[in-house]
C-alpha cells in the first residue's frame, strides 16, 4: 500500500500535500531471486566481500543513504501535475554487476589493460616523487638568482613535502564521490601547471607558494594509486602491483638529485628542474585521458544505471551510490578525524607509521647529506654527487625482487585460507627489511 502524507504547510488546517511515498523502501524482494542471490553469495565469498567493502566506503567516507523527509515547504512538481506514485520496491530498480565475472568490473579487465593503467600510474607517481628532490641540486643557483640565504632556500623543498600532507585529505573523499579517474586527471594537470609556475616564477614568494600547491596536487597519485590497484587486482596479484608502485615512489626521490644535478649545471639551468616533472605529469594526464577508464565499482554502477535509463526510458533505475546523501560537514569531519583516530586507537598502525616516517626522514636526510659529503668533502660535481643514490635504488629493486619471489608462497596460503588474506603473512619480509635498513645505516655512518 502507498502511504499518503499530509502536512499543514501554511499554518491553516486542511492543506493537503501530494503523496510522498513511504519513507523507507521495503527490503524484501522476489523470494526466488532472493534465494538465488543467497546461493550465489555462498558459493562466491569474494563477491560478498566486494559488497561489504563498497558499503563500508560509503558509510565511512561519503555519507549515509538518504531518507526522504517532509520539508516545511515542498517544491511543486510543475505544470499543474500531481506527484507521481512512489516506487513500490526501490531495491528492484538498483543496478549491480552481473555476477562475479562481469566484464565491466575492473577486476575482470584484460591483463593488458590493467598493465597499461598501472604504467600510467607509475609515470604519474614518479613525476610527483621526483619533484620532491630534483629541485635541491639547483638550490645554490636559486640562492644567487633571488638573493636569499640557504636556510630560506630549503623552505622551497620543505613546503613541497608539506603539501603531501594536505592533498590526501581532499583527494581521498573526492575519489569516493567522483571515482578515481577525475581526481587523477585533476591532480596530474594541477601538478603540471604549478610546476610550470615554479619554472617561470619571477620572485621567491611565488616560487614557494607554487611549490606548496605542486605538492598538494602531486599527492593525488600517492593517495589514490593503492585504491586504483585494489579496484583492478584481486588478493593474489595485488601485492606485486603495490610493490611495483611502492618501488616507483621510493625511487623518485633517489633519482631526483642525479637528474637535477646534471640539469642544474648544464645550460638549461635550475628552472628545468621544475619543467621536467611538469612535462611528465602532462604526459601521464594525456595518457590517462585516452587509456584510463573508471575503476571505482560504485561509479561504474552509476554509469551503467545512466545508460540503462536512456535505453529503457525507465527513470527509476539507479545505482546504490546515487542514494548516498552528501553531507559536507560529515565528509570533512570523518576524513579529518579518522587518520588521527586510527593512529591513536590502532597500535599496529601507530608502529608502522612511526617506522615509515623514520625511514622517510632518514632517506631525505641522506639525500641532503650526500650533496655535502660528496660535493664539498670529496669535491664531486653536482651531477656526480647524486650518483651514490644508485646504491639505495639497487636496494629498492632487491626488495621488489624479494616481494615477487615470495608472492607464490603468499598465494598458496591465500588459497588454503579460502581467499581470506591475513596481514601478518607479509610481516617476515618487512622484518627482514627493517633489520637490513638499520644495519646499512650503521655501516654507512662508519
Amino acid at each position: 500500500m502507498e502511504a499518503q502524507a499530509k502536512e499543514n504547510v501554511d499554518g491553516t488546517s486542511g492543506t493537503q500535500q501530494p503523496d510522498t511515498g513511504p519513507t523507507l523502501a521495503p527490503t524484501t524482494t522476489n523470494p526466488e531471486i532472493e534465494l538465488a542471490m543467497m546461493a550465489y553469495l555462498d558459493d562466491h565469498p569474494a563477491a560478498i566481500r566486494r559488497l561489504q567493502e563498497h558499503q563500508l566506503q560509503h558509510a565511512q567516507t561519503v555519507g549515509r543513504p538518504g531518507v526522504p523527509t517532509i520539508n516545511i515547504q515542498m517544491l511543486p512538481f510543475g505544470g499543474g501535475k500531481p506527484y507521481p506514485p512512489a516506487l513500490l520496491n526501490a531495491d528492484d530498480y538498483v543496478v549491480g554487476f552481473d555476477g562475479h565475472h562481469d566484464p565491466i568490473h575492473a577486476q575482470n579487465w584484460s591483463r593488458g589493460k590493467k598493465v597499461g593503467i598501472t604504467a600510467i600510474l607509475v609515470l604519474d607517481s614518479l613525476a610527483a616523487t621526483l619533484a620532491s628532490s630534483i629541485f635541491s641540486p639547483g638550490s645554490v643557483d636559486v640562492e644567487t638568482y633571488f638573493e636569499v640565504g640557504p636556510e630560506v632556500t630549503t623552505l622551497a623543498i620543505s613546503v613541497f613535502i608539506l603539501g603531501y600532507a594536505f592533498g590526501p585529505l581532499a583527494f581521498g573523499p573526492l575519489s569516493e564521490l567522483f571515482g578515481r579517474r577525475l581526481p587523477t586527471l585533476v591532480g596530474s594537470c594541477g601538478f603540471g601547471i604549478f610546476n610550470v609556475a615554479v619554472a617561470v616564477s619571477k620572485d621567491y614568494q611565488t616560487l614557494v607558494i607554487c611549490r606548496f600547491f605542486a605538492g598538494v596536487f602531486g599527492s593525488c597519485p600517492l593517495a589514490l594509486v593503492a585504491a586504483v590497484l585494489a579496484d583492478m587486482f584481486n588478493n593474489q596479484s595485488r601485492g606485486i602491483a603495490v610493490a611495483i608502485i611502492s618501488a616507483t615512489i621510493l625511487c623518485g626521490p633517489l633519482v631526483g638529485p642525479m637528474i637535477g644535478g646534471f640539469i642544474a649545471k648544464s645550460y638549461l639551468g635550475w628552472r628545468w628542474t621544475a619543467y621536467v616533472p611538469a612535462f611528465m605529469a602532462f604526459t601521464s594526464c594525456v595518457l590517462a585521458i585516452i587509456f584510463q577508464d573508471e575503476s571505482h565499482a560504485p561509479r561504474i554502477s552509476m554509469y551503467k544505471g545512466s545508460e540503462l535509463r536512456r535505453q529503457t526510458r525507465n527513470w527509476g533505475i539507479h545505482a546504490k551510490q546515487e542514494e548516498v546523501e552528501l553531507s559536507v560537514k560529515e565528509l570533512m569531519t570523518k576524513n579529518l578525524s579518522r587518520p588521527l583516530q586510527l593512529l591513536l586507537e590502532e597500535p599496529v598502525i601507530l608502529v608502522i607509521t612511526v617506522c615509515t616516517s623514520f625511514i622517510y626522514g632518514i632517506t631525505y636526510l641522506s639525500l641532503s647529506a650526500f650533496a655535502t659529503i660528496f660535493g664539498q668533502t670529496h669535491h664531486f660535481s653536482r651531477g656526480v654527487a647524486g650518483l651514490p643514490c644508485l646504491g639505495m635504488i639497487v636496494g629498492v629493486f632487491l626488495e621488489l625482487f624479494a616481494v615477487i619471489c615470495t608472492n607464490r608462497n603468499y598465494v598458496r596460503q591465500l588459497r588454503a585460507n579460502n581467499d581470506v588474506p591475513i596481514p601478518e603473512w607479509r610481516m617476515p619480509l618487512a622484518m627482514l627489511g627493517s633489520v637490513c635498513f638499520a644495519t646499512d645505516i650503521y655501516w654507512a655512518a662508519n
